[in-house]
């Protein structure tokens, strides 16, 4: 297994842990001066992940398009979110990564499309030049989960 995806895997153990032990209040609050919550945070790193390793090679995402939809770049909360919606998320972190794991090792990311991100300007060639793009993004969006924590 790549370094980026064992790495990817602890992360999405430590949302799930998140998702856990923080009450529905918690994880739906905007605190003042932000524009998102810790919900939003983590359905965002998971979409984001689906988008750029599935929808990017062609291949079907394991999130619906209505996840997709709401936690997708350029959104925002829109509204709390129930229990439901975040045992749906939640029930997806870990899966999804696995999935991307094994796709990876079966070579299934054949059909990669050319993506420039919009947050660093880099265009991703190929999955692993997404792979390591979406350590960063998850990475960069664990800070704010972490920094969200202190603030709910």
């Amino acid at each position: 297994m790549s370094f980026p995806l064992e790495v990817l895997k602890n992360t999405r153990k430590s949302l799930k842990k998140t998702l856990e032990t923080l009450s529905l209040e918690q994880l739906n609050k905007t605190p003042e001066g932000h524009k998102n919550n810790i919900i939003w945070n983590i359905g965002h790193v998971l979409v984001t992940e689906q988008l750029l390793a599935y929808r990017l090679s062609g291949l079907p995402t394991m999130v619906s398009e209505e996840i997709i939809e709401k936690y997708k770049k350029g959104t925002a909360p829109a509204g709390d979110v129930s229990q439901n919606e975040v045992d749906d998320i939640k029930n997806l972190l870990e899966p999804t990564i696995e999935k991307t794991v094994k796709d990876y090792a079966k070579g299934a990311f054949v059909n990669f499309k050319e993506y420039t991100v919009s947050t660093t300007g880099n265009t991703l060639k190929n999955i692993e030049d997404a792979l390591e793009f979406i350590l960063f993004h998850e990475g960069m969006h664990m800070g704010i989960i972490m920094s969200l924590k202190k603030l709910v």
